[in-house]
């Protein structure tokens, strides 16, 4: 990238805006966060530093090397770029701390991960969405508040699919299940009856994929995003998740929850193409139905 000449004095983040009009501001302010921009040759972080007529600004972005420290086990980045880290999140980790849990999460995990990768810089990253601790899959997380505000704006464009191993045989081969969910309680929902000042309207679409060993492999979309929304509400139908004895399963052979984000298509906060991710279902959910999944 060429570099640019101030002919007075002028803070440097409207001199950037000004002098490279066709870079999104968040792009800008990720330069230099990650001192990719240099005054005279040197690298300067401070959005609010005075130019002086003759300062010659460029642009030389370096990429990050890997961080020497390894993810644990379960855990990868599955892509990363100025905005944003997509990653899959293993089953029994947090997506963020708890009164009873705050080190061992994939939030504090990643932010830790993102510093080491960038040389100890004070970066972090903000939480978009959340899977519990016992959902394995696609986490996306930001690495600017103004990426957690836009995706969280336009979340309705966004989609995302879980794929869940449930006892029985649901009721149809495609369907919705709707009703009220009451999340009052710290460790466990509830489906009720009717909206009140406690339970709020939840809705849950699902695809049969097909049966086996009277287990089904269910397609999931959220329509609304309600704690344990799926669990609670597949439970209620008569087909509780493999594993999810809080909510009436009565098997557990794999020692987990059988439930993964399996899918997740996001629209770039820079341009909005369209990001789509795939993770297929971990092997110890594959063995539950042979033959339905390749």
């Amino acid at each position: 990238m060429t570099s640019k000449t101030a002919t007075e004095s002028t803070p440097l983040l409207p001199f950037l805006l000004a002098q490279w009009p066709e870079v999104k501001r968040t792009k800008i302010k990720q330069w230099l966060r990650f001192s990719a921009v240099k005054v005279n040759g040197h690298a300067i972080t401070k959005h609010d530093h005075t130019l002086q007529a003759g300062d010659v600004v460029s642009i030389q972005p370096q990429k990050a090397p890997p961080p020497t420290t390894p993810l644990p086990a379960g855990l990868s980045v599955i892509h990363e770029d100025d905005e944003l880290l997509v990653i899959r999140k293993p089953v029994n980790l947090l997506t963020i701390a708890t009164d009873t849990e705050r080190d061992k999460t994939a939030f504090r995990i990643m932010t830790e991960y993102l510093r080491e990768s960038t040389h100890g810089s004070k970066d972090r990253l903000w939480i978009v969405h959340r899977l519990d601790r016992e959902t394995s899959g696609l986490l996306a997380l930001a690495k600017s508040e103004e990426t957690k505000n836009w995706l969280q704006e336009n979340w309705a464009r966004m989609e995302k699919r879980y794929h869940a191993i449930v006892e029985g045989k649901l009721p149809a081969d495609s369907g919705t299940l709707k009703g009220f969910i009451d999340e009052t309680q710290p460790h466990r929902v509830f489906v009720t009856d009717r909206a009140s000042p406690t339970a709020r309207e939840a809705t849950t679409h699902y695809k049969l994929l097909g049966t086996a060993f009277n287990r089904s492999l269910a397609e999931i979309t959220l329509e609304t995003g309600r704690r344990h929304q799926i669990r609670v509400q597949l439970a209620a139908a008569g087909c509780p998740i493999v594993g999810d004895d809080k909510y009436g399963a009565k098997t557990d052979p794999i020692k987990r929850i059988a439930l993964h984000a399996s899918y997740l298509k996001l629209l770039h906060p820079d341009d909005e193409r369209e990001l789509i991710f795939q993770l297929p279902l971990p092997q110890e959910m594959a063995r539950l139905v042979p033959g339905i999944v390749s």
